[in-house]
């Protein structure tokens, strides 16, 4: 499960990095789920690329309850091109959520102690994810999305049996291009990130609350 990630990267490393207009954000260092996150989306008219705001918590479109997107962070890779929620976006409305790191927790002592992962290189990169829209009968429209998560490697597997799926640069376009829906060619892409490419190490519990979004919840425990 994937239920607290940060984006601290400057808006023109972000832009650089995955070809989009410069799009302006303050750090965000405890992410937590329902809060609007930044994911990039490909236009099908002009062909190119393009930041969007969504939720985090994907909403059916068939829901009446708007709130179950809370329940709905994360989908199984293995299984979401045929779960209901999932499966329709998973055909054609694809996106790349954009991070710089994520948390997991471990038991210890019977208390949860968070850990905080990142790449090696600490530069952003993309949660493989999928996007949906909602629309009341009061014609209020929502655009929600969740995120994809896989076995987890070694790195990870001590902490926690599952983790996001981190896709490689090269393969953002095929994850991005809504023509191509061959559920073969999308599972090979989506796998546990190399974990030698990454590191980890246990961090203050203040992440565990929403409310705390500062350079401390990434700090190393002394």
């Amino acid at each position: 499960m994937c239920g607290r990630y940060t984006l601290t990267q400057s808006p023109e490393a972000i832009a650089q990095a995955f070809q989009v207009k410069q799009h302006h954000q303050d750090p965000k260092y405890n992410i937590a789920p329902t809060q609007m996150v930044e994911v990039v989306l490909h236009n099908p008219v002009r062909g190119d690329r393009e930041i969007e705001q969504l939720r985090w918590g994907l909403i059916p479109s068939w829901t009446k309850d708007p709130g179950i997107g809370a329940k709905l962070i994360n989908a199984r890779s293995e299984t979401a091109a045929q779960k209901p929620a999932f499966r329709s976006a998973f055909k054609h409305r694809r996106c790349l959520v954009i991070a710089d790191g994520f948390y997991e927790w471990q038991l210890q002592n019977g208390k949860k102690q968070p850990f905080y992962f990142h790449l090696l290189d600490k530069k952003q990169f993309a949660f493989a994810g999928l996007w949906e829209q909602w629309e009341s009968p009061q014609n209020q429209k929502i655009n929600s999305c969740t995120i994809l998560t896989t076995t987890a490697n070694e790195l990870v597997q001590p902490i926690h049996e599952r983790m996001p799926v981190i896709l490689q640069e090269q393969d953002y376009d095929l994850w991005l291009d809504q023509k191509v829906f061959k559920p073969e060619d999308l599972q090979k892409i989506l796998k546990p990130y190399v974990s030698e490419a990454m590191t980890a190490y246990p961090v203050s519990t203040l992440v565990n609350n929403p409310k705390h979004n500062s350079q401390d919840c990434i700090m190393p425990l002394s």
